[in-house]
């Protein structure tokens, strides 16, 4: 396979994809401060602007709204215990940014009702002046279901509903919706988003859910710590679907969530970008060659980060290095 480069800086949004590769760049964003001690306002503005000076593209947000009670060896990891709303987060980070694409990775649909739900990013994405990614998803622990009041059962079909719902909440004055899940009466539904059409990025990584990235979505959010030599055939799924589907391969988005540890020392079972700068250059790299458009380094699933007994501190002190060592710019 013929070696990508990874180019920074003021790129296209959007790479060009070409069968398991692309003919491009890949853009290279932050995940902002959510879960942790270390993730406060103060902490959150100062990672946010910096991200932005030295480059980045992105910043992203991820959601979790319980950590179900369970023994110790059946808990989630510590990064799951305390973690703020991804909407939330982004509309303020919105306010103290004004060129970073916003990214959430992932909301999860069967939480919210469509309007509610499109009204939220409609409003994120206007006083973000046209910057946000609304990376969605399904969700998958019944505990949280349960506390949102929503079903398990049957989420992909309803996400489908769901998707072409919100398209046209967006786009049509008055809109009307009689589906077989939801229902909205005909109405005016205003302001619409600075962006015509609204990105819709959807995570998961069974088949099922690459194939609905491809027919249904701008493109696909990997899940934390997906490995490179798996992105060709993840990409392959997606684009089969598209194709089949009548639609523009070219403009789709692959974007993985890098839980990126930085170690003073590597080891011979350390994961993907996880080990020393030079390591995790050469993964970047690799993720790069597999065809991925954009990776953001996200330091919220490194337990010595975020974690609600982590040093602050410390946190913001590796998260800074961090910055410093892959910055766009640099």
């Amino acid at each position: 396979m013929q070696t990508k480069q990874i180019r920074y800086g003021d790129t296209p949004r959007v790479c060009r994809a070409r069968g398991a590769g692309f003919d491009g760049v890949m853009q290279i964003g932050f995940g902002a401060p959510v879960s942790g001690t270390w993730a406060s306002p103060a902490n959150q503005i100062e990672i946010a602007q910096r991200a932005e000076a030295l480059g980045y593209h992105s910043l992203w947000t991820f959601s979790r709204i319980l950590l179900p009670d369970a023994p110790p060896d059946q808990l989630l990891a510590p990064p799951y215990r305390s973690v703020h709303d991804p909407l939330a987060v982004a509309a303020f980070l919105a306010g103290v940014t004004s060129r970073a694409r916003l990214g959430l990775a992932v909301v999860n649909l069967p939480f919210y009702a469509p309007l509610v739900l499109a009204k939220l990013l409609t409003s994120i994405d206007i006083l973000s002046a046209g910057r946000l990614d609304a990376g969605l998803g399904l969700g998958w622990a019944q505990e949280e279901f349960t506390a949102a009041g929503a079903t398990l059962e049957g989420r992909g079909a309803r996400a489908e509903e769901y998707i072409a719902c919100l398209r046209e909440i967006w786009s049509e004055d008055p809109v009307e919706w009689n589906g077989e899940h939801y229902t909205i009466p005909r109405g005016h539904v205003q302001p619409k988003p600075v962006q015509d059409p609204m990105p819709v990025l959807l995570g998961g990584t069974a088949p099922v859910a690459l194939r609905r990235a491809g027919r249904i979505a701008d493109g696909w959010i990997s899940s934390s710590r997906f490995p490179a030599d798996q992105i060709p055939a993840a990409i392959a799924t997606i684009n089969e679907a598209a194709e089949a589907a009548g639609r523009d391969v070219s403009a789709l988005r692959y974007i993985v969530r890098g839980s990126l540890r930085l170690r003073d020392v590597d080891r011979e079972d350390d994961p993907a970008l996880t080990g020393t700068a030079a390591k995790l250059k050469a993964d970047l790299a690799a993720y790069a060659d597999a065809g991925t458009t954009e990776v953001f380094l996200d330091l919220n699933f490194d337990e010595e980060i975020g974690s609600p007994d982590a040093d602050p501190a410390r946190s913001m002190a590796v998260a800074h290095e961090v910055l410093e060592t892959f910055a766009p710019s640099a």
